[in-house]
């Protein structure tokens, strides 16, 4: 028979989703993939059912409803300083994860590079193989995630297209501050290089940390692309409406691209998510005091366990450093140390090296989600203490 597509051999199924079907056959205790084990807010939950009973059944408008698209012109210029025309600016996607491939689609070409930090959320990867561009890398330095500026400065070149930027970020919870973006922004103007932003995590911060879009810094409306969803913000991951700002001629390639992937988001989620973009202050603070607590008690959890946690500074998810316990547990790689642990305790991480280009490393360390009830992380406790 035929070859097969080559570009499939160069990168592997989500690791992040493996874990979780791994720990949904065990039994086990989830903290590997990023979603909330308690209820989404009622509002929304009852504005969907309220749009399917008013028949917003059928397709949308592909680019998204204009409801929507104003409502987050709306929030883009109060929270983000972002500027945009909902009519020409916006396209509603399924799901931040389709906006970013549909971003590089619309913006790449053979032979360009793309630089991406790392550690990374893992899709980024696949996403400039599957766009045709050669990812550069571009480490942050733990224990605060730190960017080498002469590290940074070397991997822009003639044939970088664009910039991936995670903020605050999955891995790690670094908020990048404006300091860094500034740095990055004048980079970009100096190579003429885009930005794409991924934001979806921008309300959960902590410890005074502010979220910036590089957007709203000078010279970069036009040159960024500004990825977000409801997903994290609102918990409802599986919804899939997600959406990309970006200037006229940028938005137009986007929806092209997007036309022929889905054709469109959820219309009744589309009408759903109009109300949660217009929840008041009240809601984002309590957000945020929620995953607050939730934080620092799995913080303690871990230190108590054996574990050297890094303390985020926002998004759900803590990296932690694993070696004291790496000959407990029997793990010659990241991935023994995920699986035996998920074995021994019932607690599913994700391996370290999923989030790094490299894979012949042993970085000895794990992610946790910790976007779960109190209940599930006081569990947590009692389990890890098996360790």
């Amino acid at each position: 028979m035929k070859e097969l597509s080559r570009i499939t051999e160069t990168f592997t199924e989500s690791v992040i989703r493996e874990m979780t079907r791994i720990s949904d056959s065990l039994g086990g205790l989830n903290l590997s993939q990023g979603f909330p084990d308690f209820d989404s807010p009622v509002e929304i939950k009852l504005a969907a059912i309220q749009a399917i009973a008013n028949n917003w059944n059928q397709y949308p408008v592909t680019f998204g409803e204009p409801e929507l698209r104003e409502a987050i012109g709306v929030k883009a210029k109060k929270y983000n300083r972002i500027v945009c025309n909902s009519q020409t600016d916006i396209t509603v996607t399924c799901g931040a994860t389709e906006a970013m491939i549909a971003t590089m689609k619309a913006i790449i070409n053979p032979g360009d590079e793309i630089i991406i930090f790392e550690p990374f959320y893992e899709n980024y990867g696949p996403d400039g193989i599957l766009s045709g561009a050669t990812p550069r890398y571009v480490r942050l330095n733990p224990p605060s995630w730190e960017i080498d500026e002469m590290e940074l400065e070397s991997a822009f070149n003639n044939k970088t297209k664009a910039i991936i930027i995670n903020t605050p970020n999955n891995p790690t919870g670094k908020v990048f501050s404006k300091k860094e973006l500034t740095c990055i922004a004048t980079l970009c103007q100096k190579w003429d290089v885009y930005a794409i932003t991924d934001e979806i995590y921008e309300h959960i911060l902590y410890d005074q940390s502010k979220h910036i879009s590089i957007a709203s810094l000078e010279g970069m409306n036009k040159r960024t692309i500004t990825i977000n969803s409801l997903s994290k913000t609102y918990s409802v991951t599986g919804w899939r409406v997600g959406w990309a700002i970006a200037s006229p001629e940028i938005t137009s390639r986007i929806r092209k691209v997007h036309d022929f992937l889905t054709v469109g988001a959820p219309t009744p989620l589309q009408h759903a998510g109009v109300i949660a973009l217009n929840f008041n202050q009240d809601y984002y603070d309590s957000l945020r005091e929620k995953y607050l607590v939730s934080r620092n008690f799995l913080y303690q959890v871990l230190e108590n366990t054996g574990f050297k946690p890094i303390m985020p500074n926002g998004a759900y998810y803590m990296i932690a450093d694993a070696s004291s316990i790496v000959k407990s547990l029997k793990a010659e790689t990241d991935t023994d140390l995920s699986i035996n642990l998920l074995k021994k305790t019932g607690v599913a991480t994700v391996p370290g090296l999923s989030f790094y280009s490299s894979k012949n490393q042993f970085t000895k360390s794990v992610r946790f989600a910790f976007c779960k009830k109190q209940q599930t992380l006081h569990k947590v406790e009692e389990l890890l203490r098996k360790i």
